[in-house]
């Protein structure tokens, strides 16, 4: 019985044993009794999926291009949850840019770069998902603390500790994947059934704790904060429906403050809620391995996966006014001029 789990969005490839008059259909025809056949799908199919996954590629990293680009460049925008988004527009800027062109090249084609990069491209796939996760985890946190404890979020959440709390997440992600595929990192192609094909290969256990780790764990932590702050924004919004008719003057302040908190908690609610919906089905047709269907359910979970990525950007547009002021000034040419990292933009 094969002890292995096989998480991956490469192409499965048999052993190909073929005529020397079939060799046309192997990656290395000098090699046949090792090497992997070629993509079968019919090239309509092929073509549709380079291009769909292509389009997603540029716009993931155009978009996120401008996420990192505002935030870096102003001062006004330096605040605890932007730095939080700017940590997710980095994994999703990764994504566009080396995960998902490798998927397109895997897909499409025989692998022919080398074990080595392939078990570099695995980690940093393995990697930008766990950096994903874990940058929604502290999001939840963030949201939970400024609903449930408002008096007290300039002193819990300050930018020192989201900048340490972030580079820790992403030093954990790093050295958690190593960790989880470090036999795949130290004996590369170790888990290829033939010769043009990239897998990411792990023993079932270590596979399913990382399934819990990676997803299972987070996912419960998300949603057990994001109900918590549910209620809390239902209960503060039906207190200041009843405060009205108070005096506007003691109140305003306070309750803009509030209001401002349970806008931004809507917002990232639906990033998160978004996050969830796309990377849900990934999990789940990993738990599938070995079902006979994986390999016709992985190609629509790959494109969610990187519709994700670039979803998260056109929420902002939607939602954060200073985004699209930060993008008019950006495309306009306006943050070269001096001083243009003080201007007001919120």
């Amino acid at each position: 019985m094969d002890n292995r789990l096989v998480k991956t969005e490469g192409r499965l490839s048999a052993c190909s044993s073929m005529d020397s008059g079939d060799q046309s259909d192997l990656c290395f025809p000098r090699l046949a009794n090792t090497s992997c056949r070629k993509p079968s799908s019919d090239w309509s199919d092929g073509f549709l999926f380079s291009v769909l996954l292509s389009a997603e590629c540029v716009l993931a990293v155009l978009l996120n291009l401008l996420v990192i680009i505002s935030i870096s460049h102003f001062r006004q925008l330096y605040t605890p949850t932007n730095l939080l988004l700017l940590s997710l527009a980095v994994s999703d800027l990764l994504v566009g840019f080396v995960v998902m062109p490798g998927e397109i090249y895997v897909r499409i084609s025989c692998w022919f770069l080398g074990d080595i990069a392939c078990s570099l491209w695995s980690y940093m796939t393995l990697t930008t998902t766990s950096s994903s996760v874990g940058n929604m985890v502290l999001i939840s946190v963030d949201r939970y603390v400024a609903i449930c404890d408002p008096l007290r979020y300039n002193v819990k959440v300050t930018v020192k500790r989201i900048q340490l709390c972030v580079c820790l997440s992403w030093v954990t992600s790093l050295l958690y994947c190593a960790i989880v595929i470090k036999d795949h990192l130290g004996h590369p192609g170790m888990y290829n059934s033939c010769r043009g094909e990239c897998v990411i290969g792990l023993e079932v256990y270590a596979g399913i704790l990382d399934i819990v780790i990676s997803f299972v764990l987070p996912l419960c932590i998300i949603i057990t904060l994001y109900m918590r702050v549910f209620v809390v924004a239902v209960s503060q919004a039906r207190a200041m429906r009843s405060h009205v008719t108070c005096v506007k003057l003691q109140h305003s302040a306070p309750f803009r403050a509030k209001s401002s908190e349970l806008k931004a908690a809507r917002t990232l609610g639906v990033l998160v809620l978004v996050f969830l919906v796309c990377f849900c089905p990934y999990y789940i047709v990993i738990l599938m391995g070995g079902n006979e269907n994986l390999g016709s359910l992985l190609k629509y979970v790959v494109y969610l996966y990187a519709f994700n990525s670039c979803v998260n950007p056109l929420i902002y547009a939607l939602f954060y006014p200073w985004f699209r002021k930060a993008v008019k000034d950006i495309v306009s040419l306006h943050i070269l001029k001096p001083a243009s990292r003080d201007a007001n933009i919120l």
